[in-house]
């Protein structure tokens, strides 16, 4: 037997593959699988650049996903402060050695990879978030003196990815907070406080936002005033996505993607490209999965006895299939385009690689489900 706190558990092998979800399991194949054409489409009909890389990734962070899922979940209760301070310096490292493209600085040149830790950091901080309302009791959740520490681990990294500016992800990394603190138990009023105070500041965060992110918003409440420049995206993605109607053109069949009308399409956009082929049956099975991945994981949550496992997977789950109504909402002009990428499907070795680690870590919670943390 390993003393507690120790990474590996007293669970043989067996015990731990035994104990895999093996719906879940399933579900993130399937998902991978479907990429695999996806990508395979953006690149032409051919094993390219984009097609090649992704099938690599996904492979790598695939089995990345499975170990993640074999450790310990006290040792992600015991790493989460750590995990936490460690992803905020990255972001700090950033501001000052970043990578710059597309006029936003948010990557960091690691050599085998350029890793976005703001990617990281939708998991880093639902982590420390269910560490820290697991160690309290619900009676002082909503007393003024622990609310502060949530304020604060939420405000820090939202601010540090605003200013590269990524707004898109900031809103995603605040969602995935919010959440947490939500299911803890804190009241309404205090959101409904926090509301307030940022609509308030709405006029000085505008201020702040770059021209292009204004042209965004602007665009967004009427994408014909530049239908040729900031409303370009938004407008091709519309028409590849209605051209599909009920069953798509065909695999390799897109128009608006093979004539290279739609942009970005390997990346934010992967969807717009599955919808124009496999039409609006094939946009409905996507969901599908992505539904049941979130379902899944709410179920893990209900299976598993202590506070941190539990608003873990709720939180997780929740977040999770934001990611996913953001995106879809983005590229059929429901919200402004953020830069938010589809779970596994888009392209991005640091997106996928924070989507594996927080699918393992819920798997984690799965297998060792009667083993207490803390």
């Amino acid at each position: 037997m390993l003393k507690r706190g120790s990474i590996y558990s007293s669970l043989s092998l067996k015990d731990k593959l035994v104990s895999l979800d093996i719906f879940l399991v399933l579900l993130v194949l399937l998902l991978g699988f479907i990429s695999f054409f996806a990508m395979y489409s953006t690149d032409g009909g051919t094993f390219a650049y984009h097609t090649k890389s992704h099938i690599i990734r996904f492979g790598v962070f695939f089995i990345f996903f499975i170990f993640v899922s074999f450790l310990r979940t006290n040792f992600w209760y015991n790493s989460s402060t750590f995990i936490f301070l460690g992803i905020l310096l990255l972001l700090i490292l950033v501001k000052y050695f970043g990578l710059t493209s597309s006029g936003s600085q948010r990557w960091l040149n690691l050599y085998l990879i350029n890793l976005q830790p703001s990617e990281l950091m939708k998991v880093g901080l639902i982590l420390f978030l269910a560490k820290y309302y697991h160690r309290i009791s619900s009676s002082d959740v909503n007393r003024p003196k622990y609310l502060l520490t949530p304020l604060v681990t939420l405000i820090a990294p939202v601010i540090l990815v605003v200013m590269q500016p990524d707004l898109g992800t900031a809103f995603l990394i605040a969602a995935g907070g919010v959440i947490v603190v939500w299911l803890a138990g804190v009241k309404m009023k205090f959101f409904a406080y926090l509301g307030l105070t940022f609509l308030s500041l709405a006029p000085v965060v505008i201020s702040f936002l770059k021209p292009y992110q204004k042209s965004r918003i602007l665009t967004f409440l009427d994408p014909s005033r530049d239908p040729l420049g900031a409303g370009y995206q938004i407008t091709q993605s519309k028409i590849a996505i209605g051209s599909g109607g009920l069953f798509g053109k065909g695999f390799l069949n897109g128009s608006q993607s093979y004539l290279d009308y739609l942009p970005e399409k390997h990346t934010d956009f992967i969807f717009t490209l599955f919808s124009e082929e496999f039409g609006f049956f094939g946009s409905c099975l996507v969901l599908a999965i992505y539904v049941l991945i979130t379902l899944r994981i709410v179920a893990i949550g209900n299976l598993v006895r202590d506070t941190f496992a539990k608003l873990y997977c709720f939180s997780f789950a929740t977040a999770f299939f934001i990611y996913v109504v953001v995106n879809m909402g983005m590229v059929l002009g429901l919200i402004p385009i953020v830069g938010a990428p589809l779970p596994i499907l888009s392209y991005g070795g640091s997106s996928m690689m924070a989507i594996m680690l927080g699918l393992g870590i819920a798997m984690s919670c799965k297998i060792h489900k009667d083993q207490a943390v803390g």
